[in-house]
């Protein structure tokens, strides 16, 4: 279904627009020094570059050939990696990555770290009802697996569990959190309902009309993460090569040639984790949407400004509508916020260029309707990332090459903590293991794929717009009604 929350009633409503009436100059001043690079990796304790794979690379290890490459040293490819290592230490293992770790879609999101492993409860209930329960209670053995990892290899990744706030924002947003809330309650979520003046004591903003607290979701750092988990990987044995762009994956012998830019591996098994990058497996394109998303940092807020604010649980916020704002109080007093528009670009174009956009513009603009009282704040950096959309938003994997390779992509904005499971169900595929990860009908099954071009390009338009329509007025219309049949959706 195109929303992230369960779908609401068809009852339109008086169009709404909560963020109307900030004044331009307020939003020009406050981007007018921010940095066009991304917060969390422009630090001065940024680790040094790895070296590039050469020919030869395997040779490093003592031996012809290594027993698992690893495409992508994102979360995927380090979570697979340590879990390889951890579950035979004596195993080499190589990991591949195009250019530096947590320069991609790792190192951009807003850290938020979720449990769910279906995109929301409402989403796990209308694809795999049966299976649901496996999922929730697996979704929290993955988060608690995480907090252990972090603990052993002692990673300091700012990680804290704060929880989250689902808020409506309109009035026609009211129902979809009240429905929300009690399909929680149905699964036995400890969830609660905050009425206005009580989300409004937690957080100040004068849109807030209601909210559901969700205590289970994390937040972290993520290039914090990206660099701990390297360097857990590399005290295990494991090898890690940046600017190694993997080309082509062949087969040769019983195992497979991993060739990249400057080289090339030998390997008995390859791990494909490119997500929303093209990678070297062209049969994953049909599936997923390379949607950009933008996000802005702030500078800290003064003491003035934070008692203005509140916010002192420092929850991790998001809105019910279907082109939704994430935001959250970093441990130093910065604001993050991102979201909202998620743009497609034509043939599924993913460029440099196309990151600093007027969408950084609207997001300003929104945050000073939902915090007037910080009028004068200024943001330090503004950037955005690439996300793996499906279109039932979550992951989706197999196997490829006689078994040679397996993959695990499209987590569609859920990929901090559903990364950890992902690497796990592939590392699976590859061992051959008939493993309860492998039997899940989410494992099985593969998503919808998407149109060709040009009908891409205009269905997601299309969709965009339908969903646009619906949040400001409450009705959902026949195209979202047929997507929903369909079970196709669009969202990041």
């Amino acid at each position: 279904m195109p929303s992230r929350l369960p779908t609401r009633p068809s009852r339109p409503f008086a169009a709404e627009d909560p963020y109307a009436g900030v004044d331009p100059a307020v939003v020009r001043h406050s981007l007018a020094d921010a940095a066009p690079a991304v917060f969390w990796t422009d630090r001065p304790h940024r680790p040094q570059r790895r070296p590039v794979l050469a020919d030869g690379g395997g040779a490093a290890f003592g031996r012809d050939q290594v027993d698992l490459a690893i495409v992508g040293g994102g979360f995927t490819g380090l979570w697979a990696a340590l879990q390889a290592l951890e579950d035979n230490r004596a195993a080499s293992v190589i990991v591949l990555e195009a250019s530096r770790l947590a320069d991609g879609a790792s190192g951009r999101n807003g850290g938020f770290v979720s449990p769910s492993l279906t995109h929301g409860v409402a989403q796990g209930e209308a694809l795999w009802p049966d299976e649901l329960e496996t999922l929730e209670r697996l979704g929290a053995a993955n988060i608690a697996a995480i907090e252990s990892t972090l603990a052993a290899y002692e990673i300091d990744a700012d990680w804290h569990r704060p929880g989250e706030l689902v808020l409506a924002m309109t009035a026609h947003q009211e129902p979809t959190v009240r429905t929300a809330y009690r399909l929680h309650l149905a699964h036995d979520k400890p969830v609660e309902l905050l009425e206005a003046a009580a989300v409004r004591a937690r957080v100040n903003s004068p849109l807030y009309r209601l909210g559901m607290y969700d205590p289970g979701v994390g937040l972290v750092d993520p290039a914090r993460l990206v660099w701990g988990l390297a360097g857990a990987v590399e005290r295990l044995g494991g090898r890690i090569f940046e600017g190694s762009p993997v080309l082509g994956l062949t087969r040769e012998g019983a195992g497979v040639r991993v060739t990249t830019s400057s080289g090339s591996v030998l390997a008995r098994h390859a791990l494909v984790a490119t997500n929303a990058f093209p990678g070297p497996l062209r049969r994953l394109r049909n599936y997923i949407l390379p949607v950009y998303d933008h996000v802005l940092m702030s500078e800290p807020l003064s003491p003035e400004q934070l008692a203005a604010v509140g916010w002192a649980g420092r929850e991790g916020l998001t809105d019910a509508g279907n082109q939704f704002h994430y935001y959250r109080r970093t441990l130093d007093d910065r604001i993050l916020i991102g979201g909202f528009d998620a743009n497609y670009h034509f043939g599924g174009r993913i460029d440099p260029a196309l990151e600093q956009t007027a969408s950084h513009d609207l997001l300003a603009r929104h945050f000073f309707a939902i915090f007037p009282q910080l009028v004068g704040l200024r943001f330090t950096h503004r950037w955005a990332g690439i996300i793996d959309t499906t279109s039932r938003f979550t992951p989706f994997f197999g196997r490829a090459l006689g078994g040679r390779v397996a993959y695990a992509v499209g987590y569609t904005g859920l990929g901090v903590g559903s990364s950890r499971f992902g690497a796990r169900v592939a590392l699976d595929l590859l061992s051959g293991h008939d493993s309860q990860l492998t039997r899940l009908s989410m494992v099985r099954h593969k998503p919808v794929p998407f149109p060709p071009e040009p009908v891409r390009y205009a269905g997601v338009k299309v969709t965009r717009a339908a969903l646009a329509a619906e949040d400001r007025t409450g009705h959902r219309g026949r195209w979202l009604g047929m997507l929903d049949r369909l079970g196709i959706g669009f969202d990041s």
